[in-house]
């Protein structure tokens, strides 16, 4: 599925294509393709596609997610932008990079990314202000 939403890929300054498939946890597919501007910063990776319209569905869970480019010689690997996405939705669901003879390379979303900002972060710094907002009010 990530092999064939590459074919749709807008990409006429880089001409690199990339797609991708993202497997909820209740068994639905989504898939996104890269999207390019003139304005390069506008443009859309493929994986935050696959995943937004899955979000844009009512998804929020995903076992997994296969990202697909013309590479022949490496795995594909997203973007940093693509791994703080990726890890937004939780650290243990798969990657798979692949590459276009079929191989693949497996690994959980949190390998991508060691020591990422997650949601957990924020509930922390909220309990924390919290916490301090309770010291000063009981002093």
């Amino acid at each position: 599925m990530a092999a064939k939403a590459k074919d749709f890929a807008y990409c006429p300054y880089s001409k690199f294509r990339v797609g991708a498939a993202v497997l909820t946890v209740d068994g639905s597919f989504f898939t996104g393709c890269n999207v390019e501007n003139a304005a390069s910063n506008l443009g859309i990776c493929a994986e935050r596609v696959a995943l937004s319209k899955a979000v844009s569905e009512g998804h929020q869970r995903f076992k997994a997610i296969a990202i697909a480019s013309d590479l022949k010689d490496d795995f594909i690997s997203p973007c940093g932008g693509c791994r703080q996405f990726l890890i937004e939705f939780g650290s243990q669901w798969n990657v798979y990079l692949t590459k276009p003879d079929g191989s693949h390379r497996c690994m959980a979303v949190e390998a991508l990314l060691p020591a990422a900002f997650t949601p957990e972060d924020i509930q922390k710094e909220k309990k924390e202000e919290e916490k301090a907002q309770s010291v000063e009010h009981n002093s």
